[in-house]
């Protein structure tokens, strides 16, 4: 049987020429429409659907199944064949082609690079088309649409990268964990075979760690903080197709110690240089919990300074100063003031002097002096003290005395006293008959724990009878028992007044101390006739150095706080770790004083910690340091001023006297170390120490007579109590000298000196007085230097009646000049004589004048009388008669510079009288200006014939 294609060619022949008969062209085209009709009857067949994969930087597609398409016209030309493949889409980089156009055979091909990364797979529509009828594309006919499919097969060409370029991790030393981090590498292929990573790999050999598939590090050993603390290992990555990374990354493993819960990042010692305000204690602690689960947490910082003076760096000025400085009133007795010649009371006891702190070791007492404090102190009267004291020794423990009057002999009563007992404090004060003759309270007691805690403490007892209120530290304590008594019988019998023990002198075959004190006091004073206020009791016992907080507002929220009254123990509160840590690093250390005192502080910073729920709470120890103050600058303070002044004895008389130190400079100063600025020589830069001045207040300046003491009844020395009181000093006034005292800065105390006065009623007696000025800062621990001073009396001249006189008189002391500093303003060598002075040498000039003028002319006579009687004699001589002739010798000529001897101070004052003389007899008469000139030639007779020698008898000449 033949094919379908070859049985209709003979009928397409037949009608063919049948056809070809008929009219013309339009017989033409109308055929070839019928032939078309008659031959292209089928479409292109192809299959509905196709696969194909491409591999990226390919242009073959590859089809399941492959590209065919076929005709039912064929063998027919032209409508049998398959002329094209379209594309049905946008931008598609796909073209078919065909092969062959009798088989239908065709290909999908790529018209430009196919990348996987940009497009993994395509969907496209497809058609075939015959070739119609003839050449001309003419009556085409195209098959139904195919569906193509096209996947792009990826190529490994990108190798794994890592996210980060590096990675780290804390470990803790003594584990082993399973994972302590994980590393991660990523590719940009498309394909899952060489886009995922199929493997990781330590590239450093000889470390103790291991990597799995999934990029986790774990240790394979134990590590060891001291053995290594930071291993550093790089890692690599490949893909599925076992393409290693392009870059490895870096792998960092510090080790930690074992985590323990405390405070981190705290210095041990902290340096305070004085002046230097405010000064961090911890800037950059926090608190490591180990991740422990803390609800919340309070700190307590303490400031340790019992062991510093009494408790804390206070001022160490005299208890009087204190008192002044802290407002109190006048009338405080100072039971243990510092030994002198005055309060002599205290020298027995042990002392130690950088604090005055006075300690009693059960077997010493001290008797205060009658007169010291009045026998009646009223019904309003105040005692105040510093005490340490321990536990009492024995089960009952005898009365340990701190103050007590009693009977001086006979009886062995108790008027009023204060006393430790048991660790009990106990006021004993009972009233006279005479004031009261009723049952009354007379011991009032206190239990307080820090009578026995070994630490200082300052006690204040305020009286207002009946009512007895105690102070401690600034806060009031009621007693807790008040006993009462009867008045005490009235006799005649005297009191004794002792600190440190009680004395017993009747009921004993000897009068003796009992019950004495074991413990330290220091600034015992009692107050007659008043009580002090709150607030003088809290600056008396002000500490000058504590904690503080630099800046309140910027605490965070949530923090609560609270000080001590003496600032030296601060307590915070909160839930927030964090907010606590930055409180506690705006805590600070701070100490007012200018000069103090230098040595350890201890620190110390407890915790406790609150934890969620029914969980184990972690454990923090204290945190232990110390604040080392440094040594303050010393100053050096300097007395400058006259040394030696003379003035007439008029001026001693007077009512206002001798002002002593008119032009005094107190002066302090300080090395300070320099470098010069010149390196070259040595390279270092040498140190030089310069002087600067510095500024602080006095406590007290001495004024000492030297020589003896000043006799009351001719002497004295006076200063207006107003200069004291209007520059807030006060002083004491005796035979041995002036005392100033009280803080106030040194213009006060230049001012106060500078009115300083010494009078004389009787100076015809005195030729000298010496004064030495001594000043002190912070209680004699930095003292200024001795100031020695020298006022002489200068006596008037008196000169007899009689006429005879010498015309070599020489010029009285106190007409030479004297230079001395005299200016309040600046320290410079001038001579000054008062107004007082300058009339009475006046004075004297005028007489002496007027004497050398009556002297000259007898001279003249006697010397006119003598040529005519010797005439061829060449040398005469003279004799005087002074019987009459009084000479008073200056005090000044002992001061004469010690480069002169006596023949040469002799020879100038001559020499100066002369000079004298002469001048007085040029405004006589020219006859003395000649008697003059001749008397100098015999005098000075080395070229002359004629020499005249002038022999005194000076056995009547009282010096």
């Amino acid at each position: 049987m033949l094919p379908r294609r070859l049985c209709l060619v003979p009928l397409l022949l037949a009608l063919g020429v049948g056809s070809s008969g008929g009219s013309g062209d339009g017989g033409d085209s109308r055929r070839r429409r019928l032939l078309a009709a008659k031959v292209n009857k089928h479409k292109p067949w192809i299959e509905t659907s196709y696969h194909g994969v491409i591999t990226e930087n390919n242009d073959t597609v590859i089809l399941d199944p492959p590209l065919v398409a076929l005709d039912k016209d064929a063998p027919v030309p032209f409508a049998g064949e398959i002329c094209a493949f379209k594309i049905h889409g946008q931008e598609l980089p796909f073209e078919a082609v065909v092969l062959n156009k009798t088989s239908g055979e065709g290909r999908l091909r790529a018209k430009s690079p196919i990348d996987c990364e940009l497009q993994k797979e395509y969907t496209f529509i497809i058609q075939a088309y015959d070739c119609g009828v003839g050449p001309r594309e003419a009556a085409w006919k195209k098959s139904h649409k195919a569906v193509v499919h096209i996947q792009v097969k990826d190529v490994n060409e990108f190798a794994p990268t890592f996210k980060e370029p590096a990675y780290k991790a804390i470990v803790t030393e003594g584990k082993i964990y399973d994972s302590i981090l994980q590393v991660e590498a990523i590719d940009e292929d498309c394909s899952p075979q060489y886009s995922q990573i199929c493997n990781y790999e330590i590239v450093t050999t000889d470390v103790p760690f291991a990597i799995d598939r999934n990029g986790n590090i774990r240790n394979t050993e134990k590590l060891s903080f001291d053995k290594q603390r930071q291993y550093e290992i790089l890692v690599t990555a490949y893909d599925c197709g076992q393409k290693p990374a392009a870059q490895d990354t870096l792998v960092q493993v510090d080790v930690k110690p074992v985590c323990k819960p405390g405070w981190q990042d705290w210095t041990k010692r902290i340096e305070y240089q004085p002046g230097s305000g405010s000064v961090p204690l911890f800037p950059s602690i926090h608190l490591e919990t180990c991740d422990g689960a803390v609800s919340s947490l309070q700190v307590t910082a303490e400031l340790q300074t019992n062991y510093i003076g009494k408790g804390c760096d206070r001022e160490t000025y005299s208890e009087k100063s204190l008192q002044k400085l802290c407002g109190a009133s006048s009338g405080i007795i100072d039971l243990l003031p510092s030994p002198s010649a005055a309060t002599n009371w205290t020298a027995g006891l042990l002392v130690d002097s950088s604090e005055m702190i006075f300690k009693f070791d059960g077997r010493q007492g001290a008797k205060i002096p009658d007169g010291i404090v009045p026998k009646n102190l009223t019904d309003q009267f105040t005692i105040t003290m510093w005490m340490k004291h321990g536990p009492s020794p024995g089960v009952r423990a005898e009365k340990e005395t701190i103050l007590c009057n009693s009977d001086k002999t006979e009886m062995n009563r108790h008027h009023y006293a204060l006393y430790v007992h048991n660790c009990r404090l106990v006021f004993l004060l009972r009233k006279d008959f005479d004031q009261a003759d009723t049952f009354r309270p007379a011991e009032f007691h206190w239990k307080l724990d820090q009578i026995c805690d070994k630490e200082w403490h300052y006690y204040v007892i305020n009286v207002e009878f009946p009512v007895v209120t105690l102070y401690m530290d600034g806060a009031t304590y009621e007693p807790y028992l008040v006993t009462n008594d009867w008045p005490i019988h009235p006799s005649h019998i005297a009191m004794q007044l002792t600190v440190g023990a009680c004395w017993q002198g009747g009921e004993v075959a000897k009068p003796r101390f009992a019950q004495f004190f074991h413990g330290s006091l220091a600034s015992l004073t009692i107050r007659p006739g008043k009580m002090e206020s709150q607030k003088v009791i809290s600056c008396l016992q002000a500490c000058k150095e504590g904690l503080d907080i630099n800046s309140l507002e910027s605490l965070g929220q949530g923090i609560k706080y609270h000080f001590n009254p003496s600032q030296s123990v601060l307590v915070m509160e909160g839930d927030d770790i964090g907010n606590i840590n930055r409180a506690l690093q705006k805590v600070s250390y701070i100490n007012s004083r200018q000069f103090p005192t230098a040595g350890v502080r201890r620190l110390r910073l407890s915790s406790k910690v609150q934890c969620f729920g029914e969980d184990v709470c972690i454990s923090i120890p204290d945190v232990d340091a110390y604040i080392m103050v440094l040594q303050a600058i010393e100053p050096q303070i300097t007395l400058q001023g006259t040394e030696r002044f003379w003035r007439p004895a008029a001026q001693f008389e007077s009512a206002r006297g001798v002002t002593l130190f008119p032009d005094i400079k107190i002066v302090s100063s300080f090395a300070k170390t320099e470098a010069s600025g010149d390196t070259r020589a040595t390279g270092t830069a040498p140190k030089s120490s310069v002087l600067e001045e510095m500024l602080h207040n006095l406590d007290f300046c001495d004024i000492l007579v030297l020589g003896g003491d000043l006799d009351p009844r001719h002497e004295c020395l006076e200063l207006n109590h107003s200069e004291l009181h209007q520059r807030h000093l006060d002083a004491t006034n005796s035979t041995a000298g002036y005392s100033i005292y009280g803080v106030g800065s040194m213009s006060r105390y230049e001012q106060v000196l500078h009115h300083l006065r010494y009078r004389n009623w009787h100076p015809t007696s005195l030729e000298t007085r010496r004064f030495r000025i001594k000043c002190s800062e912070l209680n004699g621990r930095y003292t200024s230097n001795e100031f020695n001073l020298e006022v002489s009396v200068l006596h008037e001249v008196r000169v007899s009646d009689k006429e005879h006189v010498n015309h070599l008189v020489v010029q009285p002391p106190f007409l030479q000049s004297v230079h001395h500093p005299e200016s309040r303003t600046s320290i410079q060598r001038s001579s000054v004589v008062p107004s007082i002075a300058t009339v009475v040498i006046i004075i004297s000039v005028c007489m002496l004048v007027f004497v050398v003028a009556m002297g000259v002319y007898r001279v003249r006579i006697a010397h006119q009388h003598f040529l005519q009687e010797t005439e061829a004699a060449k040398e005469a001589e003279m004799d005087w008669d002074d019987s009459a002739l009084t000479i008073t010798v200056n005090p000044m000529e002992k001061h004469e510079g010690p480069g002169h001897g006596e023949d040469e101070t002799e020879g100038e004052e001559e020499e100066e009288a002369e000079e004298g003389v002469s001048s007085s007899s040029s405004g006589s008469d020219d006859s003395e200006e000649e008697e003059e000139e001749g008397t100098g030639r015999g005098r000075h007779g080395q070229s002359g014939t004629r020499q005249a020698q002038l022999e005194w008898d000076d056995s009547t000449l009282p010096y």
